[in-house]
């Protein structure tokens, strides 16, 4: 007997999978037309943020049963628990306390970790004061004027996400991300640079992550060929970690280290230090704003009916189409470019969080978890994937994010930007019909027959569903409060899974065969023994080794 609840054994499971099956023989149109209250009644606002869900497969009846759910799954007693500091990680067991990290209360009985939070954020605000005010100096006297940030996974996307999006809020310092230990990654962002005004962030919580580490030692003999001394390498070096030791056996003092906590995740460590190089690029008050758009979501979230909690219902919307309708993926459609990198954010945020097979138990599960999601940034996507949304044989509920206005002059295209997106959300819905398709081809002047012969190409099912996230603009405020809205979907859904969303084992093997690996390509009579397939590709590098070109000087 295991104490999770798994999502097949709330009482709702059945009586959804009925109502889904009934929804199978209606329209998402038809739904408009017999409720003229839809459009307003399907739509949830919160933190400067607007949920339109109404253009979905989802009745008042199926919705009030997805409600249901979430009330034996008991998930505003888990938001709060999770807000509280309970420790949800019973894998790891600690709590998942990265809502601390933008808080400007202590909640009961964190007063210590708040403490700490808040005495790091102190230390935040001056590196970022100092550096963009001009006064921290590389070892030829310039100031710094570009930072790099050294990370992977989330010591690397939320940053990297959040200086993309909020390059309206720019300073004086440029900041760059490298995370790929392929030599490309961190050779041409170098070239570009200047290594008497460049410092370099490691972010590594343990100051052994593989890759950041041998990003570093390169960025560290870079710096060496260009004259920097061992002694003036602490000017050009700061280090996210918790690893004193070893990142001042890499010439990083303690100083020039700000920690991260074993409650905080990687792909939730944005609000921490890991967030430096993005406060370095907007300034502190704007990064003070991001926390602050988040908190504004987690008081929602923590506080409002399920009815109208846009992450819960946004996790409904998962749960309904991922084990209802069998959906295996979900697409994420932000039209703003500055958005570009969302999607790869929520791919870590979503699959790394809720890849799982067993319950918190360790029992396997006998649904679906986590499905697969994938998008790209505005009109690009309706020139390649959006062929597939529209006329695939596969169901892709889709997330359009829409900021209503732009920081820019509006010269009209901003006005077609948004017009394709409400467009494209429309026409999943409404598809073509054949007849439709073969008007339209007799309009172009089309013969009968020729017609008849095209129209199904034409022809689109529709019917397919998408949600509309609208925000005014896309401020410090409003990404905070965006990020943490799928922050905390994530969160319930993986309570409905029955899943620990917290930890994150899958990527352990991995490591430890690529360590192994890596020995073989070092010494190759070394006694760990591959099979055959592997064994051949290792013989493959090792002759291309021996053919390979002086590499360039560029």
């Amino acid at each position: 007997m295991t104490d999770t609840l798994r999502l097949s054994d709330f009482p709702s499971w059945r009586e959804l999978q009925a109502l889904a099956a009934q929804m199978q023989g209606t329209t998402i149109a038809a739904l408009f037309s017999r409720d003229p209250q839809r459009a307003t009644e399907f739509t949830a606002s919160a933190a400067g943020l607007t949920l339109d869900y109404s253009k979905h497969l989802l009745c008042r009846d199926s919705r009030a049963a997805l409600l249901r759910l979430a009330e034996q799954a008991q998930l505003p007693l888990r938001a709060g628990q999770l807000l509280a500091g309970t420790p949800l990680n019973n894998t790891e067991s600690r709590p998942a306390l990265h809502t601390l990290l933008r808080a400007r209360t202590a909640p009961t009985g964190l007063n210590a970790e708040f403490s700490a939070v808040e005495d790091t954020r102190q230390r935040m605000r001056l590196w970022c004061d100092r550096i963009n005010g001009g006064h921290l100096l590389g070892h030829s006297g310039a100031p710094i004027r570009d930072v790099v940030n050294i990370g992977i996974g989330g010591s690397d996307l939320g940053p990297r996400l959040v200086t993309g999006a909020l390059a309206a809020f720019q300073g004086p310092v440029r900041c760059h991300y490298v995370a790929n230990v392929d030599p490309a990654d961190l050779h041409y962002t170098l070239q570009r640079l200047d290594p008497g005004s460049t410092l370099f962030i490691l972010c590594s919580k343990s100051f052994r992550t593989e890759e950041t580490l041998a990003n570093g030692v390169a960025a560290r003999d870079w710096l060496l060929a260009a004259g920097v001394t061992a002694e003036d390498m602490q000017r050009h070096f700061l280090a996210i970690t918790t690893n004193l030791e070893a990142a001042a056996d890499f010439g990083v003092p303690a100083e020039n280290c700000l920690p991260l906590w074993d409650w905080v995740g990687g792909r939730y460590s944005l609000w921490s230090a890991v967030g430096l190089s993005a406060a370095i690029a907007i300034g502190w008050d704007n990064f003070s704003g991001l926390l602050s758009g988040a908190e504004e979501m987690d008081k929602h979230f923590s506080s409002a009916n399920i009815a109208h909690n846009l992450p819960m219902l946004m996790s409904l919307l998962e749960i309904w189409y991922c084990n209802f309708f069998a959906a295996g993926n979900q697409v994420v459609l932000p039209y703003d470019q500055g958005l570009a990198q969302l999607p790869d954010f929520l791919q870590q945020l979503t699959m790394e969080s809720n890849g799982k097979r067993v319950t918190r138990d360790g029992e396997p599960l006998d649904y679906d978890s986590a499905p697969v999601l994938w998008g790209s940034a505005g009109t690009m996507g309706q020139h390649s994937f959006h062929q597939l949304l529209h006329q695939g044989t596969r169901l892709c509920p889709a997330d359009f994010i829409l900021p209503l206005t732009t920081p820019l002059v509006d010269d009209g295209r901003h006005r077609m930007l948004v017009a394709n997106g409400l467009a494209q959300s429309r026409t999943l819905m409404i598809g073509r019909s054949e007849d439709e398709a073969r008007a339209s081809l007799l309009e172009r002047g089309l013969e009968n027959a020729e017609a008849d012969r095209l129209a199904a190409h034409l022809a689109m099912p529709g019917n397919r569903p998408s949600s509309v996230i609208t925000l005014d603009a896309v401020t410090p405020q409003g990404l905070g409060a965006l990020l943490a809205l799928y922050e905390h979907r994530t969160f319930c859904s993986g309570q409905l899974w029955g899943i620990n969303s917290f930890d994150q084992w899958g990527v352990e093997l991995g490591k430890e065969i690529g360590s192994a690996i890596l020995k073989r390509l070092e010494q190759a009579d070394s006694p760990q023994n591959m099979d055959a397939a592997t064994e051949r590709l290792l013989g493959e590098w090792r002759a291309a080794q021996k053919r390979r070109a002086p590499p360039r000087e560029d």
